[in-house]
């Protein structure tokens, strides 16, 4: 889903619109809900606080008349005096019963301070509806100052409370002969109101569900306009680094995405000429190393034969003639080596090479390279060591190109290895071989393992050739190495010398996967860990041709 997400921008627009719009249709949905709830219960209360007033006004006239007294008959504490008696409270509860019309409008309680178990109320409202906190906020307010508080109600014979105001007032009787004071209670039910507002929380959130997915669809399809020419461009862009130059795109219109595709046709064309023309250079190029390659053959040959005559008389030669002789023969075998190789490159760039595929054992190639590199290493002192395994390492190559390969790192590694032991090992598993070829001279800087391979790149050009390589050994090497489907890479570093490793796989046409061998020398990998200082590989192209690190 990750991978999804981020290769698609029409996915991460419409994914970004929603999450947006989702916040802000809950910010404002919260706030449009906050202000409604305070719109209706402000009003709810304005009109019970109207409601409270006017009923405190008739309380207070029946509360004035002169049967007052009989207020003062005693109650049974806990007792409800409900309609029907003769006292001015009864009265008055009778009266705003009448008021209220139901419960559902609103309830009055009435208690006399003188009787605290006495209560007056309306309707079948519990008493236990008015919380303690508000009969002491009261008492601390001054007669005639209300005390609002919104909290649960509870009426007899109903065993859930419903959401309430109640809105409660001290009434002070003194100098009327009554000599008390009383408390009235206004509980307002605003079930109703609860009602409504979840109604309209309700209608909101679908409401804002809609507006987002209108909104993700409304990106959807914006977005879509954007997004299709540039997936096209991108497709034509894919086919056209394929190989394909003839792609291009169509023009619809005239805004800034139909001058993209005239842009990018004019670039595929201008890319196509010039690649066109690249491809033609480059045959005439490969064609030019050929046919001079070819015709050199035959001057070189007949100034071969002329240089072995002189080269095998040159003892009769005064000391300076036969020292050109031997000049010339050496420069003329070292030409001879630089044709062959420009003749085989040559084969490369055409595309003409192929495998003479035989199944042969790894172990006869080496000890065959080794002993046509004997003659060489004895000269600068270097002796090689051969770690060989003792079962037979059977796979499909060509074993003369592959034995072309092993002599070039011989060779190299005469060359670099400062007369210095060299190891050559041998490994295999179910599905590769591979040779690695160790030397314990100068080493390679970083980066540069990426370079040995290219035509003609010597790590210090201003050092001549001691062995008189002709610069394209190497190369030809990856070549062979990418030809078997195989690896070539190289490992080194400053002081510790270098390492290069030959992976082949042992079915011809399989798909190497892995080395037996590591690129690194076991003894400096071991050495680099103890130090804390893990080394990574830097990998050849052949590697990175290949599409799998085998470490």
């Amino acid at each position: 889903m990750r991978r999804v997400f981020w290769r698609s921008l029409q996915l991460r627009v419409v994914t970004s619109t929603m999450v947006i719009s989702i916040v802000v249709v809950a910010v404002l949905g919260v706030f449009l809900m906050q202000q409604i709830a305070r719109a209706t219960l402000e009003a709810r209360e304005s009109a019970a606080r109207s409601e409270a007033q006017a009923d405190r006004n008739a309380v207070l006239g029946y509360l004035n008349q002169p049967a007052a007294e009989a207020a003062k008959q005693p109650v049974e504490s806990g007792q409800a005096l409900q309609a029907g008696g003769g006292s001015p409270l009864s009265q008055a509860t009778d009266a705003l019963a009448r008021r209220a019309g139901s419960a559902s409008r609103y309830s009055v309680i009435i208690r006399n301070e003188n009787r605290p178990g006495e209560f007056y109320g309306t309707t079948n409202i519990d008493p236990v509806s008015i919380p303690p906190r508000q009969r002491e906020e009261l008492f601390k307010k001054e007669a005639g100052e209300d005390s609002t508080w919104y909290t649960p109600l509870y009426y007899k014979g109903q065993p859930e409370p419903v959401p309430g105001l109640i809105i409660g007032t001290r009434l002070d009787t003194w100098g009327t002969g009554l000599d008390t004071s009383y408390e009235i209670y206004h509980l307002v039910p605003l079930d109703k109101e609860e009602r409504i507002l979840a109604s309209v929380q309700q209608m909101i959130i679908l409401v804002g569900a809609g507006l987002v997915l209108l909104l993700a669809a409304i990106a959807f399809l914006v977005t879509r306009q954007v997004v299709t020419p540039v997936r096209l461009a991108r497709q034509a862009a894919e086919r056209l680094a394929a190989g394909r130059l003839d792609e291009r795109l169509k023009v619809r219109g005239e805004d800034d995405l139909a001058r993209l595709a005239t842009s990018f046709n004019e670039m595929a064309a201008n890319l196509a000429l010039k690649i066109h023309q690249l491809e033609e250079l480059s045959q005439v190029q490969r064609q030019f190393v050929s046919d001079v390659s070819h015709e050199l053959r035959t001057p070189l040959t007949t100034v071969r034969m002329a240089a072995d005559l002189l080269y095998d008389a040159r003892e009769d030669f005064d000391p300076m003639a036969a020292r050109s002789a031997e000049l010339m023969q050496n420069q003329l075998n070292r030409f001879e080596a630089m044709l062959a190789d420009l003749l085989e490159i040559s084969r490369y760039d055409a595309g003409a090479a192929d495998l003479d595929i035989d199944s042969v054992d790894v172990r006869d190639v080496v000890l065959r390279a080794v002993a046509d590199s004997e003659a060489l290493a004895e000269r600068h002192s270097t002796r090689f060591d051969l770690r060989l395994p003792g079962e037979p390492c059977m796979a499909e190559m060509d074993s003369r190109r592959v034995e072309r390969i092993l002599r070039n790192l011989l060779f190299n590694a005469i060359e670099h290895g400062e007369g210095r032991d060299i190891v050559v090992s041998v490994g295999a598993d179910r599905d590769a071989v591979a040779v690695a070829v160790r030397d314990h001279g100068v080493g390679l800087k970083p980066g540069e393992e990426n370079l040995v391979f290219d035509r003609f790149w010597r790590a210090d050009p201003s050092r001549a050739r001691t062995i008189g390589g002709t610069g394209l050994g190497l190369a030809i090497s990856r070549e062979d190495a990418m030809l078997h489907g195989g690896w070539l890479q190289a490992w080194g570093a400053p002081g510790e010398g270098s390492q290069f490793r030959l992976s082949l796989p042992r079915v011809a046409g399989a798909v190497l996967r892995g080395s037996p061998l590591p690129l690194v020398p076991p003894e400096v990998e071991m050495r680099r860990t103890w130090r804390g200082q893990h080394m990574t590989p830097v990998l050849s192209p052949a590697v990175i041709d290949g599409g799998r690190d085998a470490d």
